[in-house]
């Protein structure tokens, strides 16, 4: 009756991450930073782990001299998510009503 919850996305940062990222398609981490109000060691571990999950894509690069962290998700990150919200309803609702 009760679907999984996936425990990549269970995560509040990481959940958050995607859910900003499922908007957005891709982000600066800066960004994603301030909109999550996380620190930038934590928020840079919970980007790890979800570029390990290949849930997102991560580029680093320079602009103007100062280095540049781009997030963008993935297809498997996007299905992942989508599963995760569907498997939250199932909890919501259990008598699939």
């Amino acid at each position: 009756m009760f679907k999984e919850l996936d425990p990549i996305l269970h995560s509040q940062l990481r959940l958050a991450v995607i859910s900003l990222l499922i908007s957005v398609k891709e982000a600066e981490f800066t960004f994603l930073k301030e909109k999550t109000n996380s620190t930038a060691g934590n928020l840079s571990v919970q980007i790890n782990k979800l570029k390990d999950a290949a849930y997102i894509d991560v580029t680093k690069q320079f602009s103007n001299n100062y280095p540049q962290t781009i997030c963008k998700i993935t297809p498997k990150g996007i299905d992942a998510f989508e599963q995760y919200v569907k498997a939250l309803q199932s909890y919501m609702n259990p008598n699939g009503q």
